[in-house]
């Protein structure tokens, strides 16, 4: 049975702009370039015909040449030919990144193996005969796949499993509604479309799909690959990235599609509502659990909702505040707010620190007590944080034996 290893949506060279620092922005793009050293070890390992990328290798034309041949080296170094088609991202047509003089010049010179599949005809490697269906242009009003319509199996090998490489959104071939729902969800407009219950399927074995960046079998002979290192939180726990595809063929027959994890970052995504101690303890395990103690390896879109006293409010900001350091990224959305509890009132109001302390105190809570509108509110109970925040800290300052 032929072997082969489908993957797609690389998206080299992509700027993750939404996160401020450089050094961190700057190592999401560069374990991207060094997933490929994975990929190459799978293909050391379960020796395929070939590994196919269904397009957006890179994720525009304007990609660095120094990051051009980062990526050629290390596809060099894959032990099977490459099959590359043009996506949206990188298309294949006049201004895209493959018509690039340095692009063309750097793929002869250091990758003899990489195949740039242009043309939609029939090209035949070891065991395989894949079908491309390349992106020429970076929207495409008819279908990628549509040359195939009116295509002569006939002239074809009998013997050799077929296999068809594209790269866009689906239109059937197989799968139930839910299923295209699913896998065409947020696609932005009808360019792209994939018109694959045009095709027969007694002809084709395998169809090896890119775009859709999650995890989805479309069929059982039609599946997407999803980008083999996530580039976004994921949105419900079925929202499956960070694999390649190795698929085993024979003719007429099911083909067996094994997922082979492949990424080196974690993306979270968690809510919680934090109304006491227990939750500030309920949190810290679930980060315990799914983050631990690397460093840089994971990102976090953390949801909050409810409201802590003033100590537990602090304690949980310096616990955020140790996240964003050990993190690639965090992302806060929602908000806890901060209530002064009634003990954390009485002990501000008879503070032995001192009579101003109490006085402010005094003031601030019966202003508390008369407030109105959320605003005042909001900016009273900020007031009497920070008033128990500076306390603490000269609590704690007393408590300090000297050297």
């Amino acid at each position: 049975m032929p072997r082969l290893l489908h993957t797609a949506d690389w998206q080299i060279g992509k700027p993750f702009r939404w996160v401020e620092d450089t050094a961190k922005r700057s190592r999401l793009q560069q374990v991207r370039i060094a997933m490929i050293e994975r990929l190459s070890a799978l293909a050391q390992e379960h020796r395929p015909e070939a590994l196919l990328v269904a397009g957006d290798l890179f994720d525009s034309a304007a990609v660095p040449t120094a990051t051009v041949l980062e990526v050629l080296e290390a596809i060099a170094a894959i032990p099977c030919p490459v099959l590359v088609i043009p996506g949206n991202h990188d298309h294949g047509g006049a201004g895209g990144l493959w018509r690039r003089n340095d692009v063309q010049r750097e793929m002869t010179r250091r990758c003899p193996d990489l195949h740039l599949l242009l043309e939609r005809r029939p090209v035949e490697i070891g065991d395989l005969v894949v079908l491309p269906c390349p992106l020429l242009r970076q929207h495409e009003s008819d279908s990628p796949t549509a040359w195939l319509e009116s295509f002569d199996w006939s002239q074809l090998p009998a013997d050799r499993c077929r296999v068809v490489l594209a790269h866009g959104s689906v239109q059937g071939f197989g799968a139930s509604d839910a299923d295209l729902n699913a896998a065409t969800a947020g696609r932005r407009s009808d360019s792209n479309r994939l018109c694959l219950e045009r095709l027969p399927p007694a002809e084709i074995d395998y169809i090896a799909l890119g775009d859709w960046h999650a995890l989805h079998a479309v069929s059982d002979r039609c599946w997407y690959s999803g980008t083999p290192e996530p580039d976004r939180f994921p949105r419900t726990p079925e929202d499956q990235r960070g694999q390649v595809l190795l698929v085993e063929l024979a003719r007429g027959t099911r083909p067996a599609v094994t997922p082979l994890p492949t990424a080196s970052l974690r993306w979270h995504n968690e809510r919680i509502s934090l109304r006491s101690a227990a939750d500030l303890h309920r949190l810290d395990q679930w980060l315990e659990h799914r983050i631990g103690r690397r460093v840089g390896r994971d990102l976090l879109r953390l949801e909050l909702e409810g409201q802590l006293g003033l100590a537990e409010h602090q304690r949980l900001g310096e616990r955020l505040e140790e996240l964003r350091q050990a993190l690639l990224h965090l992302r806060l959305r929602g908000h806890c707010h901060r209530r002064p509890e009634a003990d954390e009132l009485l002990a501000l109001r008879d503070c032995p620190e001192g009579p101003l302390i109490r006085a402010v105190a005094e003031q601030l809570c019966q202003g508390l007590k008369a407030a109105g509108e959320p605003g005042e509110v909001e900016r009273l109970e900020t007031a009497l944080c920070e008033l128990h925040r500076l306390t603490d800290l000269e609590r704690n300052a007393q408590e300090t034996p000297c050297a």
